[in-house]
């Protein structure tokens, strides 16, 4: 009697590779292609890890209280209002679990982050997406035309990764006010602390639209993207539905221990993100006076859209330069913001390659 090996679902085995940026030990290298922070950690974190290592013999707390208080009073929210997980993919991974049957639907814009498509088909949802507009925004109005009896969630990337573009405060409101309450709106905003600092902050909106759902995180500007902590803000019901599909003890210790010290350093925090919004605009009026066309980007890196051909090449100028950067098959080419002496290799070899200008 013959036996078979154990085989993977058909979903999962039809699922594509997450992709991260790729990274060189090379002290030489300029690694701008994952969206990280340039920045060494906060004296502030690294003496919590420090704290909190010395008791990594033990479980962590399951539900992060100590954060779950802490965020709580610096947003003004109820605690029972919040839900932590390994990285705000990882909540989104929670939420998708925890509201969609297979077969139903999730509305996203594409081009945008990755891994949506992924936990979507991971869970069973089928993926609708909507192209971006011709200035690598989101169609917000096609989106709407997209929902459907068997939409449940509708995910909003704002900055949008990899564009760099943002939703306005006025555009997300009309847009909240035409969707249908039975579906939820998740505003994913992992880059929003490199925006103007007088946006509107959505944590307001949510008393008046039930229907949304924030996602943050602390591995962008808070310089934790290794400790893997992020979070949603929501109703108390979804809120309560997230922390029940979080795997277990998925935040360690460690990576509370260090998100509460960020907390406590919200100034230098503030301070690193406007020094990488100022090499942000530097880097983009630069790329523009030598012919390139760099849409304006919200968020800790840049984008330039180009044909496969040339972002081919474009990638391998950069590999040649010693920097990595993020290529997207068919669409373009991401540029983290890097120190000013990278930012400045950047703009060396985009002036060395005029003919890759799309």
């Amino acid at each position: 009697m013959s036996e078979s090996l154990p085989q993977l679902r058909p979903a999962v085995a039809a699922l594509p590779s997450y992709i991260a940026g790729r990274r060189s030990s090379s002290p030489n290298t300029a690694p701008l292609a994952s969206n990280e922070s340039h920045f060494p950690p906060l004296p502030a974190v690294l003496t919590a890890i420090a704290g909190a290592g010395a008791r990594a013999n033990r479980y962590p707390d399951m539900f992060s209280s100590a954060l779950t208080e802490r965020v709580a009073e610096w947003l003004g929210v109820a605690t029972d209002q919040l839900a932590f997980g390994p990285g705000s993919v990882g909540v989104l991974a929670q939420l998708i679990n925890a509201l969609c049957d297979p077969g139903e639907e999730v509305v996203f814009a594409w081009r945008s982050f990755e891994a949506y498509p992924i936990l979507c088909k991971l869970a069973g949802a089928v993926p609708v997406t909507v192209p971006l507009t011709s200035d690598e925004r989101h169609d917000l109005p096609a989106m709407l035309a997209a929902i459907t009896e068997r939409t449940k969630v509708v995910l909003l990337c704002s900055p949008n990764n990899p564009t760099g573009a943002s939703i306005s405060e006025a555009e997300l409101i009309d847009f909240l006010n035409q969707v249908p309450a039975g579906v939820l709106v998740v505003l994913d905003e992992a880059y929003r602390e490199f925006g103007p600092a007088d946006a509107l902050n959505p944590v307001t909106l949510l008393p008046r639209y039930p229907n949304l759902c924030l996602l943050r995180t602390f591995s962008k500007a808070y310089g934790l993207a290794g400790l893997r902590v992020g979070y949603a803000v929501a109703q108390p019901e979804l809120a309560d539905g997230l922390r029940k599909t979080q795997v277990p003890f998925s935040v360690s210790a460690v990576a509370e221990a260090a998100a509460v010290a960020a907390l406590g350093s919200l100034d230098e925090v503030a301070r690193r993100s406007s020094e990488v919004v100022a090499e942000r605009q530097r880097v983009i009026a630069a790329a523009r006076d030598l012919g390139w066309t760099v849409p304006d980007s919200a968020a800790n890196f840049i984008w330039l859209r180009t044909d496969d051909q040339r972002r081919l090449a474009l990638v391998d100028a950069f590999d040649a330069a010693d920097i990595l950067v993020r290529g997207y098959p068919v669409d373009g080419v991401r540029i983290t913001i890097g120190d000013a002496e990278s930012n400045d290799r950047v703009l060396a070899v985009l002036a060395a390659h005029p003919e890759l200008r799309q």
